[in-house]
């Protein structure tokens, strides 16, 4: 099945196929979401953790190589690769949002130093790529990035990282609303369970994005 007939929700299930997508690498860029020590370290209590193995093998084994191999493929063609990460400004987090304030999962206090809220290594920003900060879910919202997007000429927005359900699908939906053309790979990303992830990739895909695998966002350049 190829991404034009994948990930139907209700919505679209009797949909006709979308045109072909061509991706011309001056008008694009790579949205890294997210991706950062933080989510890899082991959770307070070790039934957590176990709780938790099924996201760390697919994130170590998957989403990682996955999103390197995609990274290093985007800048032999020039593409713009763009880094996102939550990360607040103040050392007491008071300038996070309502969502990363609140108690349970969302709750992140993560000071901008902190080497817990860096990139992995494996997918480093070289020195003259963006990196984001932000204290929002979706990186557009309260970032300067939208200006920056427009600035370089950006019209399409590759997007991958974590969590599916949360910062990817506010910063896709952010993005489609913005009118940029939007493409989430689907083996570069994660959510907590493999159910949330393809659950939320049926929801937004067709009307906020196309859905598509590694080697086929490969093949949309010219």
């Amino acid at each position: 099945m190829s991404w034009k007939t994948a990930y139907r929700s209700f919505y679209y299930a009797n949909a006709e196929a979308p045109d072909d997508i061509v991706l011309e690498p001056e008008t694009t860029a790579l949205l890294v979401i997210d991706i950062q020590n933080t989510y890899l370290d082991p959770k307070d209590t070790a039934e957590e953790t176990a709780r938790w193995q099924p996201f760390y093998e697919r994130m170590r084994k998957t989403v990682i190589p996955n999103t390197a191999r995609l990274i290093e493929e985007c800048r032999k063609r020039k593409v713009e690769v763009i880094f996102a990460r939550i990360a607040c400004l103040k050392p007491d987090g008071r300038d996070r949002s309502l969502s990363q304030k609140k108690p349970g999962f969302n709750y992140l206090l993560l000071p901008k130093e902190l080497p817990e809220g860096q990139v992995v290594p494996e997918l480093e920003p070289r020195a003259d790529e963006i990196v984001i900060t932000k204290t929002t879910d979706s990186a557009l919202t309260g970032t300067n990035l939208r200006l920056i997007l427009h600035n370089m000429g950006i019209k399409n927005v590759i997007c991958c990282g974590i969590f599916t359900d949360q910062c990817v699908s506010s910063t896709v939906r952010s993005l489609a609303d913005e009118s940029f053309g939007v493409v989430v790979v689907d083996d570069c990303g994660a959510a907590a369970t493999d159910e949330l992830h393809r659950r939320e990739l049926e929801i937004i895909n067709m009307i906020y994005c196309h859905v598509v695998q590694l080697d086929e966002v490969l093949a949309f350049f010219k």
